[in-house]
């Protein structure tokens, strides 16, 4: 299951030095970082929270009177697929107004700079908003996801959805104020599959409480943290599955490992590096250009 919080990581043991804060960290993580050529970079709500993306998750993540976990479920798009999709065209709505703050930059920024260099970042996301893909990543997996793909209920296509509003009967709908009533749009105005003219319900194509990762995607992640010699963990709070596990097990192997957050996670002392703060101040000089890198 992506998406259940998990008991605390007891299972993974491995020997390394104490995790390293203080004055020093920057420049030991900087000499570990201009000699590594094959960087992961793990990202999660943190890192979008500072775009102003709402996380739906912890104290005060309500849409409406619910929380993520009570909308996003096959059972729950059974039972009301009306309101469902109000809560995911709010979403999509509210991230056509987003735009990638500095820690998306950096990364991206980061990854086209050592790829000249024959080096190579693989950024794996749990987000689903695609402003990875906006702010320029191109090696990137979106393990759960993505708010603007949509998949069919009935022929199972797949496709790129960038509508506003994704349906006409959706206009002006999702308000998130817990007063709103819900739309109890008909099934067949909601949003329908056209492909080969199918005519099929579509649902968000993304990860759902409750299901599997697609298998390829999660494949290619556990490729690249498998060969990577860093690992970034970025905004994520280390409690979602099996994300939450990517990192530790790639500390446990011997590999430094840098957290970006602004608190300590469940994981953060498996971890040789951790960077306290908004990622977007954190990030940004960490990756940038080193003085000894190459033109």
């Amino acid at each position: 299951k992506p998406s259940l919080q998990m008991p605390k990581l007891a299972c993974l043991t491995s020997a390394r030095p104490p995790i390293q804060r203080g004055n020093n960290v920057e420049e030991t993580f900087r000499e570990i970082f201009s000699k590594s050529n094959n960087i992961a970079i793990i990202t999660g709500a943190g890192v979008s929270a500072e775009s102003g993306v709402p996380t739906f998750r912890g104290a005060g993540g309500y849409w409406r009177k619910w929380q993520s976990q009570d909308l996003a479920t096959p059972t729950a798009f059974a039972h009301n697929p009306s309101r469902v999709w109000e809560f995911y065209h709010y979403r999509r709505e509210v991230m056509l107004t987003k735009n990638p703050n500095p820690a998306h930059l950096a990364i991206a920024e980061c990854e086209e700079r050592l790829g000249k260099q024959g080096r190579k970042v693989t950024v794996i996301t749990q987000n689903i908003d695609e402003l990875h893909r906006r702010a320029g990543s191109k090696n990137l997996l979106e393990i759960h996801g993505s708010l603007f793909k949509t998949r069919c209920m009935m022929c199972g296509h797949e496709e790129a959805n960038y509508k506003s509003p994704i349906c006409a009967a959706l206009e002006g709908r999702g308000a998130p104020d817990p007063e709103t009533h819900d739309a109890q749009i008909p099934v067949e105005q909601l949003p329908r599959c056209e492909h080969r003219g199918c005519n099929g319900l579509l649902r968000p194509a993304v990860v759902w409480f409750g299901e599997t990762l697609d298998s390829d995607i999660l494949t290619h992640a556990e490729k690249a943290l498998d060969s990577c010699d860093l690992c970034l963990v970025v905004g994520t709070s280390s409690v979602v599955y099996p994300a939450a596990m990517f990192a530790p097990q790639v500390a446990a192997r011997g590999v430094p490992v840098a957290e970006f957050n602004m608190e300590n996670t469940p994981a953060t002392e498996r971890f040789k590096f951790h960077f306290h703060g908004p990622c977007g101040t954190t990030l940004p000089p960490a990756l940038a250009r080193h003085e000894s890198e190459p033109n």
